[in-house]
């Protein structure tokens, strides 16, 4: 039985199926692919990357290679990679985002439910515990970010293992995924060991750049790892996410308790709904004898989320595992998800969604 010679037209509704891996579109709504030739049982491809550098470059091409791979009747399949003009990135972003003068995307019309996590003061294990609740949410099978707004005291990019800059297309920034998460961070712009200092504007510019130069891309949740204290960079949040809900972090310890309490204060004064309190290093399992120990005792957690009148959405024990794991840059919910500690943060992400579930269904 001869088979029919393979079309141009086959080829791009093969193309079709394949989506760019950070901006997850089509590449042929994108704009990426450019000559297509069918001749003598052999396929070209060419496709036109956003920028000459692309860190998934490699990737895009395995995708559309395999794509075209299931065609019977092709010998040979050749994907060539060029770089898109300055025009046809100023369509591309243009066609995802709008134009250049964004506002905010998250407001109260958004599908995306804003929930910035915060703890008063450092120490408390809150960006750990933001990069995990992270994970756990996209286990669940929502479509999460996560912004980095610690700027002076950034430490997401490594806890999530990602170790690449930000792609640029035009103006507009794209998140940077791991483990299924969009990410974004000042550490994807500056060199990890290069420190910030910078005056409130500064710090105002960029955070409003992070909300609305990024191509987010309408999450069901939006995680915000906040800094400690209650200065600027909350106040910036609250005005630039103002239907943003609040995450308290604290440890067992009264003192450290008394603190959180303040990051609830700022909340309420700035109309930011507390959805609950997360205790982090409750208690200490020895793994010899199994005996719990509460090494920082106080019931701090649960005292606070009584005194402001929200659940204690879950307490996280204290394992060597959740620390080891955000070094190697594969938080515990992902590099050892059985794990006591992992499954009391799934349980506190169930928790979240179960008081704050996306605004409105997935299309």
């Amino acid at each position: 039985m001869t088979v029919p010679p393979v079309t141009r037209e086959a080829v791009m509704r093969a193309l079709d199926d394949v989506h760019d891996p950070e901006l997850h579109r089509s590449i042929v709504a994108l704009g990426m692919v450019g000559e297509v030739a069918v001749e003598d049982r052999r396929v070209r491809v060419a496709i036109k990357l956003t920028v000459a550098g692309c860190p998934l470059k490699a990737e895009i091409q395995r995708r559309v290679a395999d794509a075209l791979a299931v065609f019977d009747g092709v010998d040979a399949v050749q994907v060539t990679l060029d770089t898109m003009t300055d025009d046809e990135r100023r369509r591309l972003r243009a066609g995802i985002a709008g134009g250049p003068e964004r506002p905010s995307p998250f407001t109260a019309d958004s599908r995306t439910r804003v929930i910035a996590i915060a703890s008063g003061k450092g120490g408390v294990g809150k960006s750990s515990i933001t990069a995990n609740l992270a994970i756990a949410l996209t286990r669940r099978g929502h479509s999460v970010g996560l912004l980095d707004a610690d700027v002076y005291g950034y430490s997401i990019p490594r806890m999530m293992g990602v170790h690449r800059p930000a792609v640029m297309v035009d103006d507009l920034m794209i998140p940077v995924e791991a483990h299924g998460v969009r990410l974004m961070s000042i550490g994807f712009l500056t060199e990890e060991d290069s420190p910030v200092i910078w005056r409130g504007p500064m710090l105002h510019k960029a955070l409003t750049s992070f909300v609305t130069d990024v191509y987010w891309d309408e999450p069901d949740y939006l995680l915000v790892d906040l800094p400690p204290g209650t200065g600027d960079v909350s106040l910036t949040i609250a005005q630039l996410l103002p239907a943003a809900a609040m995450v308290i972090v604290t440890t067992p310890q009264i003192t450290a308790q008394r603190v959180a309490r303040r990051a609830a204060s700022m909340a309420t004064r700035v109309n930011l709904p507390i959805v609950g309190v997360i205790e982090n290093m409750s208690w200490f399992v020895a793994p010899d004898t199994g005996t719990r120990y509460e090494v920082f005792a106080g019931g701090g957690g649960a005292a606070l989320a009584a005194e402001i009148g929200v659940p204690l959405l879950g307490q996280i024990p204290l394992e060597s595992a959740v620390a080891q794991a955000g070094d190697r840059g594969l938080p515990v919910v992902a590099a050892q998800p059985e794990s006591p500690a992992a499954k009391a943060l799934e349980q506190s992400a169930w928790a979240i969604t179960n008081a704050l579930m996306p605004a409105r269904a997935r299309p």
